[in-house]
């Protein structure tokens, strides 16, 4: 049989065919789109049609790669982007264009429902989060108070996952895993938190789908597009998930001790919990996983966008910007970087900027500038991984996923500053394979989610490295970082 693994993000839209029998990625595609441009600074936003779209045309040319194999398609999974707020009305149209988890236009909500109960701590006990702007909620107060034409047509509020799950079956669903980053669910209970939810509209419990288990099947495909792709007219949609619990299948994060670092244009550090692990401090997420058990994460807003910056500045392409880096030493004498470029998630800076510390003339130089924000990105993911140790997650070993990963410099960077053994996977389609793996488990469930990811979800060992930082203490260069940040926050400079 032959699954279809997808995901939906905020550049594009792929599409992969798992063959359940060998493992193989038998064909892919994708299409490329960008965000809605002229608005207004911290507004970041998209048109669904444009994931449906860019779906619909990356099945196409799977389906036509696969040729006469088409007919062996069982399930589609779908991975989308998450905490994106894609509004319908009662025919099921889309009212606006969504609001993703990159807009950070929301930090007045944010700040006056921490306010109506009485602080983060207070959330925390509620939600088992902080309120934060990425996050869906303060989305939907946003467009409340600031679209209230459009907040009357509102019937149903969904996820972008769950948007498409809705283009694939014509069914309402949200599953525990994506929903536990809307900051409208008790994470510990798996339920809607009520007080929230009421707060920001009396009518909004009637707008949310009834939560279901990440284990329970989305529906299965309309018969109009199993007729438009050539499929059967049994192919079962799984129920998908947020791209980091769809990264974390498909890299294998399904038992303790497993963490994934993503080190894309964002980056993510996350890890597989069998209960809850809530941050008194708010800073890792608390979310459910799409297993049906919890996925702490930390979520930082400048990984490769720093280092994408800093190449085009300085003329270097990824190769030219990795031989720069080796030729610096750890710790690029003394230059250091807070990465803060598009503000920042965690710590919580929405309004934060890039700062750099400790010029001199001896690093004042190209080479020692592309090492400090290689190690500024990575600091900031060990800043949670730091976190996360402190909450309990122990982890023996970190899969390496997203376009950083490439980097054989930047890998050893990674080993060197987590202090852990890191290893890439054999398929670098995290999210789209944890989609197809998901719907595997419900068509073949003879194993669980997680034995499919365990045999499926590859470690290249072949990239594999261990920290070899020649007895620099990336330790100590964290927590510089950290008292310079908290300094900078303190006094209103970031």
């Amino acid at each position: 049989m032959i699954f279809l693994g997808i995901d939906c993000g905020t550049q594009s839209t792929k599409v992969i065919a798992l063959d359940d029998q060998t493992g193989e990625i038998l064909a892919h595609a994708s299409k490329a789109y960008g965000l809605i441009e002229g608005l207004p600074p911290g507004h970041l936003e998209q048109h669904p049609r444009d994931w449906s779209e860019a779906m619909d045309e990356s099945i196409t040319k799977v389906v036509a790669q696969l040729g006469a194999r088409r007919g062996e398609i069982a399930g589609i999974g779908v991975s989308g982007q998450q905490h994106g707020f894609v509004a319908l009305d009662a025919a099921g149209q889309v009212i606006r264009p969504a609001k993703l988890w990159c807009d950070t236009s929301t930090v007045a909500q944010c700040d006056e429902i921490r306010a109506r109960f009485g602080g983060t701590a207070e959330l925390i006990k509620l939600l088992g989060n902080d309120m934060l702007p990425g996050f869906t909620a303060p989305k939907i107060l946003w467009l409340k108070q600031n679209e209230p034409d459009n907040f009357r047509k509102l019937d149903q509020v969904l996820l972008p996952h769950d948007y498409l799950n809705f283009y694939l079956t014509g069914n309402y669903t949200m599953e525990y895993g994506d929903a536990s980053g809307s900051a409208l669910m008790d994470v510990r209970t798996r339920t809607w938190c009520r007080p929230v939810v009421d707060f920001i509209d009396a009518s909004l419990a009637a707008k949310l789908p009834p939560l279901r288990s990440s284990q329970k099947a989305a529906g299965v495909l309309k018969k109009e597009l199993a007729t438009k792709w050539g499929l059967k007219d049994d192919v079962i949609v799984s129920a998908g998930g947020g791209d980091n619990m769809m990264g974390a299948i498909g890299t294998g994060n399904a038992r303790a001790g497993c963490v994934t670092a993503s080190l894309g244009t964002s980056g993510t550090i996350y890890a597989y919990s069998e209960k809850p692990v809530i941050d008194p401090e708010g800073e890792i997420a608390a979310f459910c996983d799409s297993t049906d058990a919890w996925l702490p994460l930390l979520c930082t807003m400048n990984v490769t966008v720093a280092t994408e910056l800093v190449g085009k500045l300085l003329a270097m392409d990824h190769a030219a910007m990795d031989q720069a880096v080796r030729s610096v030493p750890a710790g690029a004498e003394g230059l250091l970087f807070l990465p803060y470029l598009n503000g920042e998630r965690t710590p919580n800076l929405p309004n934060g900027s890039g700062v750099l510390h400790g010029i001199a003339p001896h690093n004042f130089t190209p080479a020692h500038l592309a090492r400090a924000v290689m190690e500024g990105a990575t600091l900031g993911l060990a800043y949670g991984l730091q976190r996360l140790r402190a909450l309990g997650i122990m982890p023996s070993e970190i899969r390496l996923t997203g376009g950083g990963s490439k980097s054989a410099v930047w890998r050893q960077l990674c080993a060197d500053v987590f202090g852990c053994r890191v290893v890439t996977l054999k398929s670098s389609e995290g999210a789209a394979l944890g989609g197809a793996i998901q719907t595997l488990a419900l068509v073949r469930p003879e194993k669980t989610v997680a034995q499919w990811a365990e045999s499926l979800a590859q470690p290249n060992e072949a990239e594999a490295v261990t920290p070899q930082s020649g007895g620099f203490d990336y330790t100590e260069l964290l927590d510089k970082q950290t008292h310079l940040m908290r300094t900078l926050r303190a006094e209103k400079f970031l």
